[in-house]
């Protein structure tokens, strides 16, 4: 039935009324007529939508339902196997960091020792003791042979690997420093201590930039991009925080966590990143902090390290 011809099948209802016709005939007419009229209009937003998803995959766009989306399946590779197992630190090792070359890597310990090793062969080259708490968090700076550490003595040092000598300190947190980064472009320093308070330095001059004490909580992660957010942050009150570096302001709050995030890691490739706790791992989009998905673990364990390789493949290291 076409629409436009509403006006005359009312008008003939009406007339078969005015002749005394009955109310029960009257009822039947107006219901069929509603149906076609509701038939009529699905059938005219039908076209609609056929000529839209025509229009779309003739522009290289394909509309696709949530129904029949499938995930990307990540490509086999060959299964992971352990090459060699290091064991000279005398407690915890909390940190882990390689040099961006792959010549060496480093491991902080709460033994308060900082040892470097040879990647290749995993002979111990060099061991550093200039820390008198935990080691956190190490950084290998990728322009210099400089090494940053942090520890639970409210201590962040800046190593010359050329002299092994510490040679500047970064003094002004009030508890111990549980997190540090460095960013991929300016020479900058964000360290995250117990106080709840992130600090940024000025790696030559060792003048504080910046002080971003919005949470409420330990800091226990952070991570810097070239980007905005430059500087995200993770806190043990759940919350992630985006900050706009150039201001100093705090761009957006995530609170999907229900539990103390532990880390974060920026995706190599991507803009995005994801962050871990115990409740699961989320994936996130900057610069807005769009969420993604969830990464189901299986468990309830605490997730204390997270990286993601090119190929998009998260790994996660935990309590358990």
């Amino acid at each position: 039935m076409d629409v436009t011809n509403v006006d005359e099948e009312v008008q003939k209802v009406l007339d078969r009324l005015s002749g005394k016709q009955s109310k029960t005939w009257a009822t039947k007419k107006v219901k069929q007529l509603t149906c076609n009229l509701v038939l009529a209009a699905a059938d005219k937003a039908s076209c609609q939508l056929n000529d839209k998803q025509a229009a779309a995959a003739a522009a290289g766009q394909h509309l696709v339902h949530k129904c029949n989306y499938k995930p990307v399946q990540p490509e086999w590779h060959v299964p992971w196997h352990m090459v060699q197992v290091i064991s000279s630190h005398l407690g915890w090792v909390r940190s882990l960091a390689i040099e961006p070359d792959n010549k060496w890597f480093t491991l902080g310990s709460v033994n308060c020792m900082i040892k470097i090793w040879d990647l290749a062969s995993g002979t111990l080259k060099l061991t550093l003791t200039s820390h008198i708490s935990p080691v956190h968090r190490l950084a290998v700076s990728a322009c210099h042979p400089y090494l940053f550490s942090c520890g639970e003595d409210k201590q962040v040092k800046y190593w010359d690997l050329e002299t092994n000598k510490v040679v500047r300190q970064y003094h002004g947190h009030l508890s111990g420093v549980y997190t540090l980064a460095l960013h991929p472009v300016l020479d900058l320093l964000v360290t995250g201590s117990r106080d709840s308070v992130v600090r940024v330095w000025d790696i030559c001059t060792k003048q504080q930039i910046h002080v971003l004490a919005s949470h409420k909580s330990t800091i226990s992660s952070v991570q810097c991009q070239e980007a905005d957010p430059q500087v995200i942050l993770a806190s043990m009150n759940s919350t992630v925080r985006l900050w706009d570096l150039t201001a100093g302001k705090s761009m957006t709050t995530l609170t999907h966590h229900k539990k103390s995030v532990h880390t974060l890691a920026l995706h190599p490739t991507q803009f995005g990143f994801a962050s871990a706790s115990s409740d699961n791992v989320k994936q996130w989009w900057c610069p807005k902090g769009e969420f993604v998905q969830n990464f189901d673990q299986g468990n309830s364990s605490i997730i204390n390290s997270l990286v993601v390789n090119s190929n998009g493949i998260v790994f996660s290291g935990a309590d358990n």
